[in-house]
């Protein structure tokens, strides 16, 4: 590794993502800068009915949890038989580097499969995990062999997720930022990343209890029950507002803003379905000093948000039903949102929102009905990342599609039906030079995506 690149990482692993690490790598959820963007460039304009070059594939086990991939190295978190593996690959070959395994005995309460949900965060000399049932793995990169390891769920009173533990840890000023939803007031609770031992706790009934039910009727306020789950599906963000970094986390309940070094709370927004089988699943999008939310249960939808610069404080700007994302992050370029609105397939909608004017740009039907017999012909609800000036998007039944990001018409360079994929693909892709690397519930899937040389 040279030097820059390992300064690059240095900083990944004890300042957060702000600094993106390098143009090739995908070390963490979403990305480089976590937020489903990469400033790679040199990638393919269009593919062919055959699709893109497949480079290689492989037999995984079930699970939800993207791949990450750093210096050469892809570490992909699923389960065999009884056990959850930490698999550590070559990303160029897909040839097996090592492998660490642990017992589980997760079962999904709602019939999904039994593996992990979270994807791997990984600096220069470390990989970090975060299983099904809330086991907490810190190994090193290059062997497999366990440094340290935290069992949140023997450590904490944590209420029982409606499918398993899926928010993915975070590394920022020099901590290690989990959701875990331990009740009273360690809903999120911050970590050595050298030993493991516990920093600060934070999040719960101070901060909720007595809080107004913002966005459901009537005069209400929160009635603190300590049976209440507070972790979420979404992931922490770490971002500079109004000048001062702060942990963005949209819990259980709504979104949470902290100091990441104390775990002192700024403010709390309520934001939830009223329909208590619900979840939030869809990362913050920070733009500028504001605060972009979203949830598909419910007519709960969207809400943007300011932060008063002296008091820290939530400020509700407006609230619309135009976007509605469940499992994904919407993907920010120049104010707008590209992203997939609709809590089930057969109300599947692609949109482009205008954050500026709350404007629905443009929508997109993509809707359809799961058949045994062939592969939807839409990208049902699907995932987005950009880079190279494309959205790279990936719908839930293995419909690869790129697009150009253009704010006034859905423009659609190209797409392809990955013979390999089906439902349902709920990783988001993960781009690492100029590789992509798409995985279902069973395959994990390595494509060229460099342009080709003349």
């Amino acid at each position: 590794m040279n030097r820059a690149i390992q300064i690059g990482v240095f900083c990944l692993s004890f300042w957060g993502p702000r600094n993106l690490v390098t143009a090739d790598d995908w070390p963490q959820f979403l990305g480089p800068k976590s937020d489903g963007t990469s400033a790679e460039t040199g990638l393919i304009d269009s593919w062919g009915p055959a699709g893109p070059r497949l480079l290689w594939k492989k037999d995984v086990g079930p699970g939800y949890a993207a791949p990450s991939v750093l210096g050469g190295n892809l570490v992909l978190h699923h389960r065999k038989s009884n056990e959850e593996l930490v698999e550590c690959l070559n990303a160029a070959t897909g040839a097996s580097k090592w492998t660490h395994q642990y017992p589980s005995a997760f079962v999904d309460p709602f019939g999904y499969n039994n593996g992990p949900r979270c994807t791997p965060l990984l600096t220069d000399d470390r990989s970090y995990t975060f299983g099904a049932e809330g086991k907490l793995v810190c190994l090193e990169l290059k062997t497999g062999s366990k440094i340290w390891e935290r069992d949140t769920a023997k450590d904490w009173k944590i209420p029982q997720a409606f499918f398993g533990v899926g928010s993915t840890p975070i590394l920022e000023s020099g901590l290690l930022i989990v959701m875990i939803g331990g009740q009273p007031n360690s809903g999120v609770v911050a970590f050595s990343p050298k030993t493991g031992e516990t920093v600060w706790e934070s999040v719960g009934k101070d901060n909720w209890h007595g809080k107004p039910l913002r966005g459901w009727p009537g005069d209400l306020a929160v009635e603190w029950r300590d049976y209440e789950k507070q972790a979420s599906y979404a992931t922490p963000v770490a971002a500079t507002i109004q000048g001062k970094r702060r942990v963005l986390c949209l819990m259980r309940q709504g979104l949470v803003s902290l100091d990441p070094v104390s775990g002192k709370v700024d403010d709390s927004f309520w934001f939830r379905s009223r329909l208590n089988d619900s979840v939030n699943a869809s990362n913050p999008v920070v733009f500028d000093n504001h605060i972009f939310i979203s949830d598909a249960y419910y007519k709960c939808g969207s809400v943007f948000l300011d932060v008063d610069p002296s008091t820290r404080q939530f400020k509700e700007l407006w609230r619309s039903l135009d976007i509605e994302t469940h499992w994904m992050t919407p993907v920010l370029h120049n104010g707008a949102i590209y992203a997939f609105s609709g809590r089930n397939e057969p109300d599947a909608r692609f949109r482009c929102f205008d954050l500026r004017s709350a404007k629905l740009k443009w929508d997109r039907d993509e809707s359809w009905v799961k058949r045994s017999d062939a592969p939807p012909s839409t990208y049902g609800r699907g995932s987005i990342i950009l880079a190279d000036n494309k959205l790279i998007v990936l719908g839930e039944a293995g419909m690869l599609g790129l697009f150009k990001p253009n704010p006034n018409v859905p423009e659609e360079i190209c797409r392809f039906q990955s013979p390999f994929l089906h439902f349902p693909c709920w990783a988001a892709p993960v781009l690492s030079n100029k590789r992509l690397f798409l995985r279902s519930e069973d395959k994990l899937v390595c494509y060229d995506f460099g342009k080709p040389s003349r």
